[in-house]
């Protein structure tokens, strides 16, 4: 074989080595550099605000926060949107994203989850006044949406086609369109809901119906089994001592009960 080649073919064998050692080395990355990015909403009260201050509140932020201390590492939290926070993980932007991510087919393809950590419902909300019951009475309606969220998702699989969905582009602006009237509904979570109706009494805003009971569950690259291990050891730790039904306890006002492994 000629020289050429032979240093061609050790030159790929050299980089597909160190690429095979960086695709697994994120924990080993993320113990040395003691510090982690993780990926938290900011516009999805209780699980995710600014306060007054302008600082991030809520339980995915306590939960980073509790990770990070975890794996002794500085938590560098990183404002996403639904629609925005698996492309941070895609392209390594951020490590791990804890904010409020629902585990599904589609998303098993591209990205890796650890055991839930916290409960999410989604349902349909609207005036007292407006008969629905069910993804059929929706028909001529106008609903308001988070694009790319577990709420568009299962919302798109029940609505007929003489609904129109619009699509806002993070949940501040779903909420704040149907306030304004813009939408005669919004899907949301139950939590985002609750707060919505006690800040707008006004609108009468009722429960109408389940669309997806859907835990919570931390985001991370595939393949990156050290991590996935390490993060499910410190959720099973944090719900054997208590601390998950604590932190669902001070933001959603009920434990975290039984979630998925």
């Amino acid at each position: 074989m000629k020289t050429w080649k032979i240093k061609v073919l050790a030159s790929l064998l050299l980089a597909a080595t160190a690429c095979a050692a960086t695709a697994q080395s994120m924990l080993e990355d993320i113990q040395k550099s003691r510090q982690i990015r993780i990926a938290v909403p900011t516009d999805f009260a209780p699980y995710g605000f600014v306060d007054a201050d302008m600082q991030p509140k809520g339980l995915d932020i306590d939960m980073a926060n509790l990770v990070a201390a975890k794996l002794g590492a500085k938590a560098v939290l990183v404002p996403v949107t639904s629609a925005n926070r698996i492309p941070y993980l895609q392209t390594h932007k951020v490590d791990i994203v804890i904010s409020t991510l629902g585990k599904n087919a589609e998303r098993e393809k591209v990205v890796d989850f650890t055991a839930a950590y916290s409960p999410f419902f989604i349902g349909v909300f609207g005036p007292r006044a407006m008969a629905v019951k069910g993804g059929p009475d929706l028909a001529g309606k106008s609903i308001g949406v988070t694009r790319g969220s577990m709420d568009d998702m299962e919302l798109s699989k029940v609505a007929p086609s003489s609904a129109t969905l619009r699509r806002f582009e993070d949940n501040n602006s779903t909420i704040a369109a149907f306030a304004a009237g813009q939408t005669q509904l919004v899907a949301t979570s139950v939590q985002v809901a609750d707060v919505l109706m006690k800040n707008n009494p006004q609108l009468n805003t009722e429960f109408k119906f389940v669309l997806k009971v859907s835990p919570n569950f931390i985001g991370l690259p595939k393949n990156e089994d050290k991590l996935r291990a390490r993060l499910n050891d410190i959720l099973a730790a944090a719900k054997a001592s208590g601390e998950l039904d604590k932190l669902s306890q001070k933001w959603l006002g009920r434990p975290a009960g039984e979630l998925p492994e």
